[in-house]
């Protein structure tokens, strides 16, 4: 291989816990956030829970001199939260929200108001092309019992898809942000298997940082420690991910997170830990050719593909398992809406025999019928709303599990060109918890 080109650049991606009058110390982290990036002089700066825009304005002020390019991202309710600067030129950029994000009446978690989404920036880095991927995925709130656990493997799902499809023609790939993913989980190996994407903290010799890679440490003060249970030291869900292409080969020479408190300051940048990834961009001739090395090629490419055919095996089965929850609540709310229009017209039976009653004069209860006619009134809009919402719900996971069937049918349509590995798929035992559902073909 020959370099032609050889390019460095540091990649800075945050959770900022930006929620206006709700989390702590907020303008002065924001402050404090923008003093680090000007000082720091990062090349692409990705952040997530920006969900005010005045706050994404203070900051574009504030890096004008350091950072000239930047896009904020809108969706939903209060925003995306997504936000990216760059000292290099943005030439076009683009937002696709997840057509799943939680429930609107858990407005606690607030994860449907803000409308989730993957942000896409092109970067002209020098004559490379660089497609910039910031995204934030719906939070786990209960890992033994995660009844958003569908709604994540398909917003992973998305993701995936949205990548693939976007970055055909860059020369590098760069997506950073809260995935709410623990390493192995399925979402995790769903995103990176198909995409091919590397993992920074894996990829690289040179580390500076917390424990095992964590973002979401005990020692932050603004943790919340139920939130970690039962990882009692922290868990790593922020990620920095990277991969080239035919003609650029990418490096990472060393990454570094913050750890909690900073110094001269009496809080950190966030709940989250900053991640920083300094990546090594080389050009290069067409690869090498040769009988062994695309013996080896064919080999990893067919190891790769049966490992790939389990993981959508079992994101289907998870998303299958959302179907079912989700039918079993539409079921309910058009069961209780029946009840309530039953109950309604059995009002308005009870209304109507004073009328019929002709000349008898009978007391009518009318304060006592207003208010159970609103009541009534009342259980038919909520159930109508909710079973609105959970036939849209349906749509979108059976929109994922046909996509995931489909895929799956490509992929072992692939590995019949790789006699040895279609033997070794055969052998392999299917991934835990697929007893649940046994996935149609």
């Amino acid at each position: 291989m020959t370099n032609t080109d050889s390019v460095r650049i540091r990649v800075f991606s945050l959770n900022c816990w930006g929620i206006r009058y709700s989390s702590k110390h907020c303008s002065q982290r924001y402050a404090m956030i923008g003093d680090l990036l000007c000082k720091e002089e990062h090349d692409i700066v990705l952040l997530q829970e920006v969900w005010s825009e005045k706050d994404y304005l203070f900051l574009k002020k504030k890096l004008a001199c350091s950072h000239a390019h930047s896009h904020y991202f809108k969706s939903g309710v209060i925003g995306s939260g997504l936000a990216v600067f760059s000292k290099h030129r943005i030439h076009d950029t683009f937002i696709y929200r997840y057509s799943l994000n939680g429930y609107p009446y858990m407005a606690h978690h607030g994860d449907w108001f803000g409308g989730k989404a993957v942000g896409m920036a092109v970067l002209g880095i020098g004559k490379l092309t660089a497609n910039v991927y910031v995204t934030h995925l719906h939070a786990e709130y209960c890992r033994e019992k995660d009844s958003y656990l569908p709604h994540r493997v398909v917003q992973a799902w998305e993701l995936q898809q949205f990548v693939r499809h976007t970055s055909a023609g860059a020369d590098m790939v760069i997506l950073g942000g809260d995935l709410n993913l623990h390493p192995q989980d399925l979402g995790n190996r769903l995103l990176i298997s198909y995409t091919g994407l590397r993992d920074s903290y894996l990829e690289t010799d040179t580390f500076d940082g917390c424990e095992d890679g964590m973002t979401l440490i005990a020692d932050n003060p603004f943790t919340n420690k139920k939130d970690l249970v039962p990882f009692e030291k922290g868990i790593r869900i922020d990620y920095i991910l990277f991969k080239g292409s035919s003609k650029t080969d990418v490096f990472c020479d060393s990454m570094s997170t913050t750890k909690g408190s900073v110094a001269d300051h009496p809080f950190p940048y966030s709940d989250h830990e900053a991640l920083t990834a300094e990546l090594r961009l080389e050009s290069h001739t067409s690869p090498e050719t040769g009988r062994d090395k695309k013996s080896k090629d064919q080999d990893s490419a067919a190891g790769k593909l049966a490992e790939l055919v389990d993981i959508v095996t079992e994101a289907r089965t998870e998303v299958k398992v959302g179907l079912h929850c989700a039918e079993r609540m539409r079921y309910t709310a058009k069961r209780t809406g029946v009840m309530g229009l039953a109950l309604l017209l059995l009002e308005l039976a009870i209304a109507a025999v004073p009328w019929l009653a002709l000349g008898a004069e009978q007391p009518f209860p009318s304060t006592s019928f207003y208010l159970l006619a609103g009541l009534c009134f009342a259980i038919l809009l909520t159930t109508s709303t909710l079973y609105i919402f959970y036939t849209m719900e349906l749509k979108s996971l059976q929109g994922a599990e046909d996509q995931m069937r489909l895929a799956v049918g490509s992929l072992q349509e692939s590995l019949r060109g790789f006699p040895l590995a279609q033997v070794h798929n055969a052998q392999r035992k299917p991934p835990g918890g697929l007893n649940a559902c046994d996935p149609e073909e």
